[in-house]
C-alpha cells in the first residue's frame, strides 16, 4: 500500500481546508456557498502550483506492487515535456542499466515529445566499468534512432537521487530508479510487467517548481 498527501505548506493547507468545507456544504445541499468554496479552493491550489509549493509524498511499502515507472510518472508527463534530467548514482550494474532503459522507453512514448535526456551518475571503476560504458553507449545509440539525445556525465561525489522534467515537476525517490526487487525467476509474474514486481520500501517525494534548473 502507499500513503500520500499534500505537503503542509501554508497555502496548500488553506486549500485543503476550503475544499473540505466545500464538500460539507455540498453534502448539505447548500450548493451556492459550496460552489464559492470549490472555486476558492481551486484558486488556492493553482496559486500553490505557481509558487512552487506543491508537495506530494508516496510511501511504497516492502513487497508492494503496482508501482511501475508508468504508474508513478505518467501523471506528470505530457506533450510539454521535451527535456529530462536524471540524477542517480547507481546506473551501473546490469539490472540498473535495464531500469534506466525501461525509464527511457517510457519517455519516448506519447504524449511525451522528449528530445534530450541528461543523466548524471557515478562511474563504475571496477570490473563493471566496461559493462556500464557499453550499456549506456548502446542506449544512447538506440535513443538517437528515435530522435532523442542522451547526454551522460559522471560524478564521484553524487549522492542525491532526483528526476526533473522541464514542465516543472521534480520527483525524488529514496532508492532512485532501483526500487524493484529481483524477480523470483525469468518466467515469474513481474519479470516483464513492473506493475507486478514487488518493491523495496522507499519514499517518493513529488514537487512542482517554478523553474527546473539544469544539473
Amino acid at each position: 500500500m502507499a500513503k500520500s498527501g499534500l505537503g503542509r505548506e501554508p497555502d496548500s493547507s488553506a486549500a485543503v481546508t476550503v475544499l473540505s468545507r466545500a464538500v460539507e456544504l455540498d453534502s448539505e445541499s447548500r450548493y451556492q456557498p459550496a460552489l464559492v468554496c470549490y472555486q476558492e479552493g481551486i484558486d488556492l491550489l493553482l496559486q500553490v502550483l505557481r509558487d512552487g509549493k506543491y508537495h506530494k509524498q508516496i510511501k511504497i511499502e516492502e513487497n508492494a506492487t503496482g508501482f511501475s515507472y508508468e504508474s508513478l510518472f505518467q501523471e506528470y508527463l505530457n506533450e510539454t515535456v521535451t527535456e529530462v534530467w536524471i540524477e542517480d548514482p547507481y546506473i551501473r550494474q546490469t539490472h540498473q542499466l535495464y531500469n534506466f532503459l525501461r525509464f527511457c522507453e517510457m519517455l519516448i512514448k506519447r504524449p511525451c515529445k522528449v528530445k534530450t535526456i541528461h543523466l548524471l551518475t557515478s562511474l563504475d571503476e571496477g570490473i563493471g566499468n566496461m559493462q556500464q560504458s557499453s550499456g549506456l553507449k548502446e542506449i544512447k545509440e538506440s535513443l538517437r534512432n528515435h530522435g532523442v539525445l542522451l547526454e551522460v556525465e559522471y560524478s564521484s561525489s553524487i549522492h542525491d537521487r532526483e528526476i526533473r522534467f522541464n514542465n516543472g515537476w521534480m520527483i525524488k525517490i529514496g532508492r532512485g530508479l532501483d526500487y524493484f526487487k529481483k524477480p523470483q525467476g525469468r518466467f515469474s509474474l513481474g519479470y516483464c510487467d513492473f506493475d507486478l514486481r514487488p518493491c523495496h520500501e522507499t519514499t517518493v517525494d513529488i514537487f512542482h517548481t517554478t523553474h527546473t534548473k539544469k544539473i
